[in-house]
């Protein structure tokens, strides 16, 4: 998504010279998300972007995998050898993070690529029994479609809840039944101790059978390649960017979830591992490329997960609030949680709300301050709460 938005960018900003974009995998440049969903269960059978390539005069050469990066010389290396560049934009994204001693284990999955999606297609038409590793947002994507094609599917959690990582528990905790709901099994405070073809144990001894493991905690920024470019990375991994997505390196910039930016809105830098930022970022290098003078990067965070019959989304960075509100009933099918700082709204999580998202995300790029009581009533719209 970041490379090929970036590349449509330019053209789109006026950018007339040469673009390149250079992938390591053989296929034709295709959309995630739809792998945990429509491709997974077998309802499409790809999700290449809609995109010209050729009446764009955006040059493709796929199946290559960049080795490292030579800033003195303005140079990639490429498994075919090196390749100049004016200007480099780094869009390498990121990597599941594996289970350790699962490696070239028999049966164990991942999923993020269309490669695993298809490697996991005929397990779920098979209907096999699955264990699933991590109920985070992957986790709950995947179970939702094994269930629906008739799989048995347990979840093992080492935290005491689902997305422990994400949001706080009493936010977290209510979405543990939808799991039970759903007829899947969720084990928390469950560690993996080993895996074997066939079967998960258990720290507590207890055994999992298991036609196939999907392992899905967490991920990680994609830049072991340039440890030794001189570009300044983080203790994250991330390739640190400044407001404009620039690196540390001159006539090298990164975007999407292979970097982190400073925010001023949130007061901290930010890694953001999500579909929404690989979409906006893209715009503000284009503009820096073009000789523009964009406004900083600073974007109101945003991303939506479909799972276990609802849709979630969520827009911000909750840390830091100092109110928590509730707008409605976590037991029913809709409802949404609010993080106020000094009575301005920022963050929201809208299980199926959509205006309230809506509503939300304009209200946080604006810093409106809200009534906290009308935002409590789930009747009165998040705009109408605002403070007069």
């Amino acid at each position: 998504m970041a490379g090929v938005q970036t590349a449509v960018a330019l053209r789109e900003q006026g950018f007339t010279g040469r673009v390149l974009l250079i992938g390591a995998e053989p296929h034709q440049p295709y959309d995630r998300p739809p792998l945990s969903k429509a491709v997974l269960l077998g309802k499409a059978e790809g999700s290449a972007f809609e995109v010209d390539f050729e009446a764009l005069g955006i040059e493709l050469r796929l199946g290559v995998e960049v080795t490292g990066v030579r800033p003195g010389a303005h140079e990639v290396d490429t498994e075919a050898g090196p390749v100049p560049y004016d200007v480099l934009v780094v869009a390498t994204g990121s990597v599941p993070v594996t289970l350790p001693g699962t490696e070239g284990v028999r049966g164990v999955h991942l999923l993020r690529t269309l490669d695993d999606a298809e490697r996991l297609r005929p397990v779920l038409a098979d209907q096999h029994d699955i264990v699933v590793v991590g109920a985070g947002w992957i986790g709950a994507e995947f179970t939702t479609a094994a269930r629906e094609a008739g799989c048995a599917v347990t979840v093992v959690e080492a935290a005491g809840r689902p997305l422990a990582g994400a949001l706080p528990a009493e936010v977290a905790g209510p979405m543990a039944e939808w799991y039970d709901e759903s007829g899947a099994a969720l084990l928390t405070h469950a560690r993996v101790a080993h895996v074997e073809p066939g079967e998960v144990a258990l720290e507590d001894g207890r055994l999992l059978p298991a036609g196939a493991v999907v392992v899905g905690v967490g991920a990680r920024p994609a830049t072991d390649w340039l440890e030794d470019s001189g570009i300044e990375l983080g203790e994250d991994g991330a390739i640190v960017a400044d407001d404009h997505l620039r690196t540390s390196v001159p006539d090298v910039y990164a975007v999407g979830d292979c970097a982190s930016f400073p925010s001023a809105r949130y007061g901290e830098r930010l890694l953001v591992h999500h579909w929404d930022n690989a979409l906006q970022g893209p715009r503000t290098v284009a503009a820096c490329i073009v000789g523009e003078a964009p406004r900083a990067y600073d974007p109101v965070p945003y991303f939506w997960s479909e799972q276990f019959g609802r849709f979630v989304q969520y827009a911000g960075h909750h840390p830091g609030a100092d109110t928590m509100v509730w707008r409605g009933d976590p037991a029913g099918a809709s409802w949404s949680v609010a993080w106020l700082c000094d009575g301005a709204l920022r963050a929201l999580l809208a299980v199926g709300r959509p205006r309230d998202l809506a509503q939300g995300r304009k209200l946080m790029e604006a810093g409106t301050v809200l009534d906290p009581q009308r935002v409590a009533d789930p009747s009165v719209p998040l705009k109408a709460a605002a403070q007069r």
